[in-house]
């Protein structure tokens, strides 16, 4: 069996678990880093961005693999998620500051799990303005940190599966199975107003991407050790 950095080497569908605080990019291009001198042109790149403030399963293809990460970005998306509930924030997550409480005393469990019903199925959604959406050819996010507004379309996504796991201390945690670009920080924020509350998206953590699991993906460090200790002459 080829060890790691042979398997990059030579091609593969690399499951990582993204750390906190990392881009999608910085993940690939840490691992990119370590065969620049000995593999310049390795073909490399990520299934599907995860944001900084989100952990959990990331999917990078190399070399000839890179042809299916189109195939693999349109399957379904499962995550945990964990929903502040009675405050909003503007970008949908923390990431920015709270801009508004509201009440959340009446909030049951019964009410919960049928307001995470309602949203079963084809809909609607409105993307955040703190999103990479491209207007003009520049990110929007950029326009909303300078404070400017940001006009954004609906778009049709699906949730094939929402499951209630707990509500304490004013966090609800839910399971999400949903179609490819779908927000949680939007359903984050819609669960609030549906609620008649506000809400944000407090943590998320992607656990699977079609049949590929988080239990399968290495964390990042271990995965960077494996790459620097293996003594392994590499194809051009």
């Amino acid at each position: 069996m080829l060890d790691i950095r042979q398997q990059i080497a030579s091609g593969c569908v690399l499951l990582v678990d993204k750390p906190l605080t990392w881009t999608s990019f910085d993940a690939v291009n840490i691992i990119k880093s370590h065969f620049r001198k000995l593999q310049p042109k390795l073909k490399i790149g990520h299934a599907g961005t995860l944001d900084p403030l989100a952990d959990g399963l990331l999917i990078i293809c190399t070399q000839k693999f890179t042809k299916t990460i189109e195939s693999i970005q349109i399957q379904k998306k499962t995550y945990i998620a964990e929903i502040f509930i009675g405050s909003t924030r503007p970008s949908f997550d923390r990431e920015t500051e709270i801009d508004a409480t509201f009440p959340f005393e009446h909030i049951t469990e019964e009410l919960i799990k049928e307001t995470l019903d309602s949203f079963l199925g084809v809909q609607q959604q409105f993307p955040p303005v703190y999103s990479a959406i491209k207007q003009g050819g520049k990110p929007i996010y950029l326009k909303a940190r300078k404070g400017i507004e940001v006009e954004v379309k609906s778009k049709e996504i699906e949730i094939y599966h929402i499951e209630f796991q707990g509500y304490k201390n004013q966090i609800l945690t839910i399971e999400v199975c949903c179609s490819k670009g779908t927000y949680i920080r939007s359903l984050a924020n819609d669960i609030g107003k549906k609620l008649h509350s506000g809400a944000y998206l407090h943590a998320l953590t992607r656990t699977k991407i079609g049949d590929y699991s988080l239990e399968n993906a290495y964390k990042l460090d271990d995965l960077i050790a494996q790459i620097r200790e293996t003594p392994v002459e590499l194809q051009s």
